[in-house]
């Protein structure tokens, strides 16, 4: 339990309470990196829940988007504009009928979706596997990833890890440790 905040997560904006574990306050259009049910995602605070409107946690707040957060989004930005032009083509030379309408890259560099309009036939679903893996690989900086999800030991940037600002002081987790 902690803090609710509505967050509104990826690339098609959905919408759900994410719980602050620290209690920070997030504000109104905050930039922020969450936990959740897909992995690690950047997203944007729509408002704090008060406890008379809260729903169902999907997800926590881990902290505000930082300088080395928006180098690697910077990164993720890059490839996926690469990953669509890809995928284009791909569908252009299987001269199949679909319309891609957009690609996107988890925060931890885990997952790529693609997202089309209409039904995905079974060549399409084969050849966008195949360009997500390795999109996937070039984008996964997996050591990198592991510690932005789980920092570098148990309990990190818990109370009981020693810190609870964010982080231990030696991962990407950590901010201003006391």
């Amino acid at each position: 339990m902690g803090l609710p905040h509505l967050i509104k997560i990826g690339l098609m904006g959905v919408v759900g309470q994410y719980d602050s574990p620290s209690f920070d306050r997030y504000p109104r259009d905050a930039r922020v990196i969450c936990r959740t049910e897909r992995g690690l995602e950047s997203g944007v605070v729509v408002c704090e829940l008060t406890d008379s409107v809260a729903s169902k946690k999907i997800g926590d707040v881990l902290r505000l988007v930082g300088a080395e957060d928006d180098l690697i989004l910077q990164r993720l930005d890059r490839y996926r504009d690469k990953a669509f032009l890809a995928c284009q083509k791909l569908i252009s030379d299987h001269q199949l009928p679909a319309t891609l309408v957009d690609v996107e890259h988890l925060f931890d560099g885990e997952s790529v979706f693609f997202y089309f309009l209409g039904d995905v036939d079974p060549t399409l679903e084969a050849l966008t596997e195949q360009l997500g893996a390795e999109y996937e690989r070039k984008v996964r900086f997996k050591k990198f990833a592991e510690t932005l999800a789980s920092g570098c030991g148990p309990n990190c940037g818990e109370k009981e890890g020693g810190c609870a600002s964010g982080g231990c002081g030696s991962c990407a987790l950590s901010g201003s440790c006391k």
